[in-house]
């Protein structure tokens, strides 16, 4: 049996597997907005070791990313446990559950230049499956116009797989990949049906890891801090490959290229309907 979720309406669900994203408003509780930016606020002052930075130590024009902070940070950890994210992730995906991936959070200053480029998730990913998804939550206000999430609505069913770049523009560990360049959506908007979200604190993104994705700088004159968490479901398989992360590699995993991700260690369980028993959900 899937998951089902008082905020997951049949409408929602629909629209996320039409579009390949949709908006829960309060899907977050407030509370933990505050312990949010305080974790933000200690990254800044003492980065993780999975770090991107921009313009280190700058207040203006910086782009500050941290991922991988579930193991060493307890707000993160108790996030990706009690904010009951990734049950809404799974009745999204039509999952019986939700396994977590990674956290990532990610710091625009204001008048940041720099976007976010236009890409899939899926490719910097270890993963194949149509189940898998992010759950973006900003702790502010968020228009558009300043520095909120736009999408290729139905580009996650498109069956394409773009090869993955820097988006810094080095090779880096992306060099490997030989496939299909992502379009330049940014230099012919006009040709997609593109939609955006205005966010209030505390809303959520859910979107496809197949969707095609990106966002100006920030041209507000407020930090913008979101906390995006990737969530697995039931038909996601171990798929490393030349060009996606290597946080969490083969050496790391005893799972085997195809096989469900059931590591607890790496992938853990953090959601399944009462009634589903892991046989089923690795069927």
């Amino acid at each position: 049996m899937i998951a089902s979720h008082p905020k997951v309406t049949e409408e929602l669900h629909a629209a996320y597997l039409a579009d390949g994203v949709v908006k829960i408003p309060n899907a977050v509780s407030e509370e933990w907005l505050p312990q949010i930016e305080a974790m933000a606020d200690a990254q800044l002052l003492d980065p993780g070791r999975w770090v991107t930075d921009t313009n280190p130590g700058a207040r203006r024009d910086r782009l500050f990313t941290s991922r991988y902070r579930w193991k060493s940070d307890p707000t993160v950890n108790r996030y990706i446990y009690e904010s009951g994210v990734g049950h809404i992730a799974a009745a999204l995906m039509g999952s019986a559950s939700a396994r977590f991936y990674f956290d990532h959070l990610l710091i625009k200053e204001p008048k940041t230049q720099a976007p976010t480029p236009w890409h899939q998730d899926i490719p910097y990913w270890p993963f194949l499956g149509k189940q898998i998804c992010s759950a973006w939550v900003s702790t502010s206000r968020v228009t558009v116009e300043e520095s909120s999430l736009e999408f290729v609505r139905g580009s996650h069913r498109w069956d394409s797989y773009f090869a993955p770049e820097a988006f810094d523009g080095s090779k880096g560990w992306v060099n490997d990949f030989e496939g299909e360049p992502c379009p330049d959506v940014a230099a012919a908007r006009e040709d997609y049906d593109i939609v955006g979200f205005d966010v209030e604190p505390g809303d959520a993104l859910f979107f496809s890891a197949w969707a095609l994705h990106g966002s100006p700088g920030n041209a507000g004159n407020g930090r913008r801090v979101a906390l995006s968490t990737r969530w697995l479901g039931d038909d996601a398989t171990w798929y490393p490959h030349p060009g996606c992360d290597p946080t969490v590699t083969g050496e790391d995993t005893t799972v085997e290229i195809g096989q469900y991700p059931g590591d607890e260690d790496l992938f853990p369980l953090v959601y399944k309907t009462p009634d589903a028993s892991l046989r089923e959900i690795n069927s």
